[in-house]
């Protein structure tokens, strides 16, 4: 692919003169003095990205997984997780590359902001696993995004909660202090759910159902690069409205913290945006740019995260409370026209659940700022938080990061 490609549902350019978008560059250009959108090469580049993969993973997938069985695959890897490549007689070739490839800092990694990114992302508590949650579902309108999880049955029916859980304990994993340093938990949990998105790439590339010249490869670096925002610009902008008072020195620490947790993972995007200001740029553009093609797959998805945790008969007070914030938080923060669109159901009162947050955490977060010592007491009750949510509901089940042995159809 050329660096100017584009797949055919990118339609940034088709749209972009259309009169909403420019409705909406003249109104941000006149009170912010910013055009929302990028320069027009940086687009093209990042539309290109979307044939980007993983080429040191591939490697190691298709001489270790896909040669040798997924079996023997995992146990290479688990083996130089707990004991170093070194420790492997006869280490193929490809897993000696992947593991110097993780070793290398990048010229850009900045250690000190890494661990600023990580503090802020658990400041947020589980309120961030409820919002990325519910956000994500307005991508699951993008046939790139939906089909992947569609075809492998991941997010849908009974499968949703399990991995929905084994997401959010990657992401406690990987922001933990030091998470991401050498022989860290967070670090082997970047690389195994790396090996597991290039073994369901390689499966899905050749699937019948799957149309590269309109949507790129599986599990691409753009969509790669959208989710890194999901996890630190968007809850550091939306949260907000909870109470959390992130400053824009902290949300630009949450993307650096992201964008080295996407390198271990194998992103490395050709933009990547250097200020908050450009990534608001790439929201724009990923506003304008979609073509909303998936269909069912995108609804079916949907409605199984807002059932995600949908109480059995006799359950608890807890669980019913979990449901209710869950389905309350999906409600409040996926724009209404999408909601509707999708044809989720009404969720009444709980749709009001964030703002009640409100006074609390906004005075929560106003003492922190500005009493001396509080900021590491919140940093532990963040922690502990999530550890407890996490236990009660995955139990002493540890998060597996396993591909998908078939597909749904």
């Amino acid at each position: 692919m050329t660096a100017s490609a584009a797949p055919s549902e990118f339609r940034y350019f088709d749209r972009v003169e259309a009169p909403l978008p420019r409705r909406v560059r003249a109104a941000v250009e006149g009170v912010l003095g910013v055009d929302p959108a990028l320069p027009e090469d940086t687009v093209r580049t990042f539309a290109s990205m979307y044939f980007d993969a993983d080429p040191v993973a591939e490697a190691f997938v298709d001489e270790c997984y896909l040669g040798a069985g997924q079996a023997r695959g995992r146990e290479l890897l688990e083996r130089a997780l707990a004991d170093g490549v070194g420790a492997i007689e006869d280490a193929p070739p490809s897993l000696s590359r992947l593991f110097a490839d993780v070793d290398e800092d990048p010229p850009w990694l900045d250690w000190a902001r890494v661990e600023h990114g990580a503090r802020v992302f658990r400041r947020w508590g589980t309120s961030v696993f409820r919002f990325a949650g519910a956000i994500t579902l307005a991508a699951y309108a993008e046939s790139s995004v939906a089909k992947p999880l569609a075809l492998t049955g991941a997010y849908a029916g009974a499968s949703t909660k399990k991995r929905f859980l084994e997401t959010a304990a990657f992401w406690i994993a990987v922001s933990e202090p030091g998470g991401l340093r050498p022989g860290a938990p967070g670090r082997a949990s970047a690389l195994r759910v790396r090996v597991m998105h290039v073994f369901v790439r390689r499966r899905l590339e050749g699937h019948p159902e799957w149309d590269r010249a309109a949507w790129g490869v599986p599990i691409s670096q753009g969509d790669a690069l959208l989710t890194l925002m999901g996890g630190s610009v968007a809850p550091g902008l939306g949260l907000m409205a909870m109470g959390y008072r992130p400053s824009v020195e902290d949300i630009e620490a949450t993307m650096h913290f992201w964008r080295y947790v996407g390198h271990l993972m194998g992103v490395r995007p050709r933009f990547y945006p250097s200020s908050l200001t450009e990534a608001l740029q790439l929201a724009f553009v990923s506003f304008v740019k979609g073509a909303g093609t998936a269909g069912e797959d995108g609804r079916v998805l949907c409605r199984s995260y807002l059932d995600a945790f949908r109480p059995a008969e006799g359950a608890s007070l807890l669980d019913r409370l979990e449901d209710g914030l869950h389905r309350g938080m999906t409600r409040f923060f996926l724009p209404a026209p999408i909601y509707r669109q999708l044809g989720l159901p009404p969720v009444g009162a709980w749709a009001l659940a964030p703002l009640l947050a409100f006074p609390f955490l906004f005075t929560a977060e106003t003492l922190r700022r500005h009493v001396p010592g509080l900021d590491a007491v919140a940093d532990r009750v963040a922690r502990a938080e999530r550890r407890r949510w996490l236990a009660r509901h995955l139990g002493d089940r540890p998060a597996e990061y396993r591909a998908v042995d078939r597909f749904t159809r």
